[in-house]
């Protein structure tokens, strides 16, 4: 892999550990996203969101990520794609390009699964090079100048890495960006509200991959 740092954005934040209300609030809100759930407005929750990143755009630091122009590449699940299946980044990149905010392009697969991050040990979850290895990019006819990677969730950036590496290979001369709605705040004494719009950027040092912020 011959990418080792990559900018994000995102949108939300939440954490897996703490006692206060926000913090509760902050999981809820993480499984809303994870599931894709209806929400009181009777709209998907990957409408919403799409609709609000388009209503407020110009207030967010992530901006200049998506025009009409961005190819929004959703990030592949873990295991291997069902008919029919839940695939909740898909479902956000489909969202986003009816708000008139990219391309949506469905080019990268997984071709061997592997154990999902958010059930296994932090010893145990996989590494950038092992998500670069199980992903293949399909033919695709387009040529972008910009090329979004899209996740609903994330934690170090491993994922990401990988599939940015994987893009780059495929697509050369675009620049690559990856774009979660949501990064979770491991320590929750950092933790501060959920809507808090940020960039930052993922490394790879060594085999370990760090997200900051």
């Amino acid at each position: 892999m011959k990418i080792s740092e990559v900018q994000f954005g995102s949108l939300l934040t939440y954490t897996p550990r703490g006692n206060q209300t926000e913090h509760y609030k902050s999981r809820t809100v993480m499984r809303n996203l994870k599931n894709d759930e209806v929400l009181p407005s009777g709209n998907l929750m990957s409408v919403d969101i799409a609709r609000t990143i388009q209503s407020n755009l110009r207030n967010y630091p992530f901006s200049d990520y998506f025009n009409e122009k961005t190819m929004l590449v959703p990030t592949p699940t873990s295991s291997l794609i069902k008919k029919d299946g839940l695939w909740v980044p898909q479902r956000i990149t489909s969202a986003l390009a009816n708000a008139g905010l990219g391309i949506n392009e469905e080019c990268l697969m997984r071709e061997t699964p592997l154990p999902r991050s958010s059930t296994s040990l932090a010893s145990d979850r996989p590494k950038a090079i092992q998500h670069y290895n199980s992903m293949r990019v399909k033919e695709s006819l387009l040529e972008p100048q910009e090329i979004i990677l899209v996740d609903d969730v994330i934690t170090r950036g491993a994922t990401a890495m990988g599939a940015v590496n994987r893009l780059a290979e495929a697509f050369p001369k675009a620049k690559i960006r990856v774009f979660a709605i949501m990064r979770t705040i491991s320590n929750s004494a950092k933790f501060s509200k959920i809507i808090e719009p940020c960039i930052g950027t993922i490394s790879l040092v060594e085999t370990d991959s760090f997200r900051d912020p």
